[in-house]
């Protein structure tokens, strides 16, 4: 077994255990690493301590629960397996800067810490191949467009602490504000026949520590509309990560959180670098599954 292939191995038990007590010493002897070995690599693997760790899960568990009114407060905590809804207070108003009670009443869109596939830091594939991992497929191509792609919508300004990395962040999910606005306002713009929906972080005139984020819809070039942002994909080539996943909930929380990992990892392990934006391109859910695109404006390393 390899080492990753042993840390992995409790991240499954914990992910399975997450309402019980968790003893580090009992993860040591799943993975069969002494404890100290163990503490040491899950660290250097996962980027958080064993403790650390579990906590975030924990709370990424009960996040899915407080939407529920119909459950107490103390009983979410207790199933998620925290010893007391002090103890959860103190751990949820630290990772997202609210108490689950203002959370409740106002609901917004969090990041979570994600469960780590450790299989993606180790396994390289072709473009043209399909990887399957963890309920997750991802397909590289590599894909030209001669004209440009225009697509109208709104921005926001987001501070980059709290957002960065993906899936390894706690707090209130800002680009999914900025989704959320335009979900509310699309219907006003007018949307080519069977057009995709893009999101994409850039720097534009944001501040230092700041990023710009648009998300709009694919229209027409000749589109004017004072009221909405305009953004505009390049002519270019473009190395094109696509991925699906059973639903757009799990789409949009876990596996473009992985596909934007695997993504910087495949580029590197190719010998290619990428240009400062990369477009998240969505195209319309089906019974079948949600699917997207990473668009990558790659070229070869210097």
């Amino acid at each position: 077994m390899h080492a990753w292939e042993a840390i992995q191995k409790t991240l499954d038990f914990i992910e399975t255990n997450i309402s019980e007590e968790i003893d580090i010493k009992q993860l040591a002897k799943e993975s069969a690493l002494s404890l100290f070995y163990y503490q040491r690599l899950f660290s250097r693997l996962v980027k958080k301590p064993v403790r650390e760790y579990i906590k975030l899960r924990r709370l990424a568990c009960a996040c899915k629960s407080l939407a529920d009114k119909q459950h107490r407060i103390l009983d979410i905590a207790l199933d998620c397996g925290f010893g007391s809804h002090e103890t959860f207070t103190r751990a949820f108003k630290e990772a997202y800067k609210m108490t689950p009670e203002e959370y409740r009443e106002q609901p917004v869109m969090l990041n979570q810490f994600d469960k780590p596939d450790l299989l993606l830091n180790y396994t390289m594939i072709d473009e043209g191949v399909p990887l399957i991992s963890d309920g997750l497929v991802l397909e590289f191509n590599r894909k030209t467009i001669q004209q440009p792609i225009l697509f109208m919508g709104v921005t926001g300004i987001i501070p980059i602490v709290g957002q960065m990395p993906l899936g390894e962040a706690t707090g209130v999910d800002m680009p999914g504000e900025v989704w959320g606005k335009f979900h509310q306002e699309k219907q006003l713009i007018p949307r080519i026949k069977g057009g995709r929906e893009l999101g994409v972080a850039y720097l534009g005139n944001a501040p230092e520590g700041y990023f710009t984020y648009f998300a709009g819809t694919e229209v027409a070039q000749e589109t004017e509309d004072t009221r909405f942002v305009k953004w505009e994909l390049p002519a270019r080539e473009y190395i094109v990560c696509g991925f699906e996943a059973e639903n757009f909930e799990q789409l949009v929380t876990v596996a473009i959180n992985k596909a934007v990992k695997y993504s910087g990892l495949w580029l590197e392990k190719h010998g290619l670098t990428m240009d400062v934006y990369s477009p998240e391109m969505y195209y319309d859910s089906s019974s079948e599954g949600s699917y997207m695109e990473l668009w990558m404006p790659a070229s070869e390393k210097c």
